[in-house]
């Protein structure tokens, strides 16, 4: 069942009203989201999986790749719920918004040279992709979606560069899965939140239908899931860590992906990801225990 527009919708952290005396760099800082850049933890992945995690100039790598993919990260604001954001609702003018953005993509590729070269060509690619992406491709059915996951694995393979790791292809794939598995929720969320009016909203959502999205995220949900078991059991993974019980991990993934389409289909989340994340506890333990558990066991094999 579709849910109610008529009121108006915020999201914790997004909502900005005109209050007198309040600053334009306020404004700005608010505009840049901090909530989102949990995003970019899965830039940690090679840190952790490249068994780096206790090297503290790997560490502070991987810390520097995060800060210069949050100044990179790009947000999309044409959401409904999204309506309230500084430079949406007028509050901060376009032009200051233009300009720090501006400012804050060539900042971020300036950075991205003092981690390496590799990584600044990462960190560029990147950001050619988000800009492709709010220029064409999210008018693009399905290729929008794949855009986006596109943009998880690049993090995943700057984390990889910024501390000099072997990018493994398991790596990749169950990335690009899981991302693929989170955006196809989230434009499940905006076709039930905006029922007949997603279309005017966001055009691309005329091409797809709750029951278009619910196929593809069947099919998304079982192939994250295998592919992780499979790079678990594997014997090349196995010979890597040298323990056969990173398997022990399987768990985890299970429960979360299951616990964020119970939020999706029950509690009508999935709006907002990052949010998601944040305020479900179940959700935000279960990643936190998989993290502990995969450390645990790939540090101090079993």
């Amino acid at each position: 069942m579709a849910r109610s527009t008529s009121s108006p919708v915020t999201v914790p952290g997004t909502a900005v009203n005109a209050v007198p005396g309040r600053s334009l760099a306020r404004y700005l800082l608010i505009s840049l989201r901090p909530g989102q850049w949990s995003k970019n933890l899965v830039i940690f992945a090679g840190l952790l999986f490249g068994r780096k995690l206790f090297e503290a100039a790997a560490v502070i790598d991987a810390a520097s790749a995060f800060v210069v993919f949050c100044v990179l990260s790009e947000s999309d604001r044409q959401h409904p719920l999204k309506a309230q954001r500084p430079i949406a609702s007028g509050v901060l003018p376009v032009p200051a918004g233009a300009a720090a953005a501006l400012v804050l993509g060539a900042g971020g590729l300036a950075a991205s040279f003092g981690i390496g070269g590799e990584f600044a060509g990462v960190a560029a690619t990147y950001l050619a992709l988000q800009l492709l992406y709010s220029a064409t491709l999210k008018h693009v059915v399905i290729i929008d979606v794949l855009t986006i996951a596109i943009g998880f694995v690049l993090r995943a393979v700057a984390g990889a560069v910024a501390v000099n790791v072997v990018i493994s292809h398991w790596l990749l794939v169950c990335t690009i899965l899981l991302a693929l598995f989170i955006a196809l929720a989230k434009r499940r969320d905006e076709i039930v939140l905006l029922a007949g009016d997603a279309s005017t909203h966001r055009p691309i959502l005329g091409e797809y239908s709750a029951y278009l999205l619910d196929q593809m995220i069947g099919v998304v949900t079982a192939s994250t899931l295998i592919a992780y078991a499979f790079y678990t059991i594997s014997p090349e993974t196995q010979e890597k860590f040298g323990t056969p019980w990173l398997g022990l991990t399987i768990p985890f993934p299970l429960y979360g992906i299951f616990r964020y389409l119970y939020l999706v289909h029950q509690r009508d989340g999935g709006g907002s990801p990052a949010d998601l994340l944040l305020t479900d506890r179940p959700l935000l333990a279960c990643v936190a225990l998989w993290a502990l558990a995969v450390a645990l066991i790939i540090y101090r094999p079993l």
